[in-house]
């Protein structure tokens, strides 16, 4: 059984058009890290990249399934644990790494 069967018997009806909305809200923040990376902010923006995978996750724990949208990709703890420690990972380079050709002079 394939996890769209799996929402669609756990709602009992086809998923609505705001089912993505919490797929979308990530994509929000990445694009706006996306856009201070490329204006030259590449700390601040992999640091907003560790915000989106936080909201990722606390919006995959919050919600059911079949509201998830395309956040829900494994199970519910597999899902939560893997955005977390994504996001912990991200941040911990963003905010300990100095130097390097980016850095601010």
């Amino acid at each position: 059984m394939t996890m769209t069967e799996e929402r669609r018997e756990v709602s009992g009806h086809r998923p609505s058009r705001f089912t993505q909305l919490p797929f979308a809200a990530v994509l929000l923040v990445v694009a706006v890290a996306a856009l201070r990376i490329f204006q030259y902010h590449w700390r601040e923006g992999a640091a907003l990249i560790g915000v989106a995978l936080l909201l990722a996750a606390a919006l995959r724990a919050v919600l059911p399934t079949a509201r998830a949208g395309l956040l829900a990709i494994r199970g519910k703890i597999v899902d939560v644990v893997t955005f977390t420690a994504l996001a912990a990972a991200v941040l911990y380079v963003a905010l300990t790494i100095i130097g390097g050709p980016f850095s601010a002079s």
